[in-house]
């Protein structure tokens, strides 16, 4: 499917029945196993193969490659349910159906589709490799070499990939290099690459100690004289990986943006409970109005992002260009994620800046969703742009 065709997704019936399930899965054994995730940074093996064996790995792979074939609707809805529970569910799965599956789909040859998307879809885990130790969004500075390789028709890669999701625990990983020195047009100097992460040469650092999201883990990956061969190249052709990284980072953020939504709705929720049993005065505080304001503030942003969320995929299963739309969806949902999180510190009092209380662990969960897949302010100028853009050409 074309990135200009409508995208109809599972059958809506039994993709309402899916997600009644999953919305069971997240709260009788994905919350009460948090305690766990949390104490061992791990989720749990037998999770992780539930997972698997639910299909959440490949659930917008193409039925006939052993996907579920979701839209980007569906997708989103999936996403935001499994975000109600810790980040690190989400986090696993997460590379595969979004920006890995987008860049098979909307640049891979039939040959690449046919390999990797059954083994994605089996749970196999992909990442993704596009920022480095010198460069994330500016990727003139990227610093990732391929060269043709002397021995034959491949390539050699020599870098280094930094925050690499799921690095630590991936079969393969979609490797972003720079094919030539400089090019036009702009970017054209950035090619994909499809590396199996067992390729000699490709070493994999420890994960990074990060502020919170426990259980889900990031790495450097090293590129030593990594061989491989022509196939390996993304679409077959040079030049074009930076375009299919871009297209892959709007289902990246709009997996973002349903993410914080999810969350900053567990925040909430956990919040009213609070407030309804904590007493103070006599009464309990979800009876003083400056909470009710905290909490009603909480609620209308979150249907906000919701409503954002609802807009951007329908515009996405339409086929429209949604750059700009997928960039404010990001923007504001994780941007309303952290104040969220922030108000519920704020009701918990004293006890919201215990780590024995939820509130404190989701105030620092939530911080990250406002930096990866582009920053707040990365993803504001890339709105502009196009703003002035559009207005120049309608003069």
């Amino acid at each position: 499917m074309s990135q200009t065709e409508a995208q109809h997704g599972m059958d809506a019936e039994i993709f309402d029945q899916f997600l009644d399930q999953l919305e069971r899965y997240v709260r009788e054994r994905l919350i009460p196993a948090e305690k766990d995730v949390i104490a061992n940074d791990a989720i749990p093996d037998d999770i992780v193969q539930e997972m698997k064996d639910m299909g959440l790995f490949g659930l917008t792979v193409p039925e006939e490659y052993g996907g579920a074939g979701l839209n980007i609707t569906q997708y989103a809805k999936v996403v935001k349910t499994m975000a109600y529970a810790a980040p690190a569910y989400r986090s696993i799965f997460s590379i595969n159906v979004g920006m890995f599956n987008s860049a098979i789909k909307n640049g891979g040859t039939d040959a690449q589709k046919a390999e990797w998307w059954p083994r994605i879809a089996a749970g196999e885990i992909a990442c993704f490799g596009l920022t480095e130790p010198g460069s994330g969004s500016d990727s003139a500075a990227m610093a990732t070499i391929a060269r043709p390789d002397p021995d034959g028709n491949g390539w050699v890669l020599n870098g280094t990939k930094r925050y690499i999701t799921n690095a630590p625990h991936a079969s393969v990983g979609l490797i972003m290099a720079r094919t030539e020195k400089d090019a036009l047009p702009k970017n054209a100097h950035v090619s994909a690459f499809i590396v199996p992460m067992d390729t000699p040469g490709v070493t994999v650092g420890s994960p990074d100690h990060k502020m919170g999201q426990a259980g889900s883990h990031i790495a450097d990956i090293m590129l030593d004289d990594v061989h491989v061969p022509g196939d390996a190249l993304l679409g077959g052709e040079t030049g074009k990986g930076f375009r299919f990284a871009m297209q892959s980072l709007d289902n990246g953020r709009i997996s973002v943006g349903a993410a914080s939504t999810g969350y900053a709705r567990r925040a909430l929720d956990s919040a009213l409970r609070y407030a309804n049993e904590r007493k103070a005065f006599g009464e309990p505080i979800a009876n003083f109005q400056l909470i009710q304001q905290m909490l009603a503030e909480s609620w209308t942003e979150i249907y906000a992002a919701e409503s954002m969320m609802a807009d951007v995929t329908a515009r996405v299963d339409r086929g429209e260009n949604t750059i700009r739309h997928a960039a404010a969806f990001k923007v504001f949902a994780s941007e309303m994620c952290g104040r969220v999180v922030d108000r519920v510190v704020q009701i918990y009092g004293g006890a919201g800046y215990l780590a024995e209380y939820d509130a404190e662990r989701f105030f620092r969960d939530a911080r990250i969703y406002r930096i990866y897949e582009g920053t707040t302010q990365i993803l504001q100028l890339q709105i502009a742009k196009h703003m002035l853009r559009e207005w120049a050409g309608s003069v």
